[in-house]
């Protein structure tokens, strides 16, 4: 794999998931069949300009530089396309499911997208409660999440 093409792969981890360390990039790449070493990891960090965000949860992850709203909106679309099955609204709840063992990664990405209806998460094996902020319908948020369910849908 060239530089550029593991470089690509590193800015859509980033993207999708929370990466506080260059040992949990490096492992993320692993994990998608890269194969490398920390001191590559530390390079391509530099070479591409990450910059380390506070995420909702208050911990500092890699981001790229000049990240927006926007860019944690479409990474939570990814993460829904990557990890949901249902969305359905329940009272003041939105609840999530997803395949057993990937709540955990779902709601954090939900989390740290920071979206302004969100209050918080409660993540099981595999469901998610999604609570919303007051004045915010649970229907119109369950619409929304569902919504990115169907993006690039054929």
């Amino acid at each position: 794999m060239s530089r550029r093409e593991r470089q690509s792969v590193i800015l859509e981890l980033v993207r999708e998931r929370a990466l506080s360390t260059q040992a949990e990039v490096a492992s993320a790449l692993r994990e998608n069949g890269v194969d490398v070493v920390q001191t590559t990891v530390s390079r391509d960090i530099a070479d591409l300009g990450l910059v380390k965000v506070r995420a909702p949860s208050g911990r500092l992850v890699y981001a790229p530089p000049g990240a927006t709203d926007g860019d944690r909106l479409r990474a939570l679309g990814a993460a829904m396309r990557r990890y949901a099955m249902t969305v359905d609204p329940a009272g003041a709840l939105v609840v999530v499911t997803t395949p057993s063992g990937y709540a955990s990664a779902l709601a954090q990405a939900v989390d740290e997208a920071a979206h302004p209806a969100i209050v918080g998460t409660i993540a099981g094996d595999n469901t998610i409660f999604v609570a919303t902020r007051d004045g915010i319908s649970a229907h119109s948020l369950r619409d929304e999440l569902a919504g990115y369910l169907l993006q690039g849908a054929a």
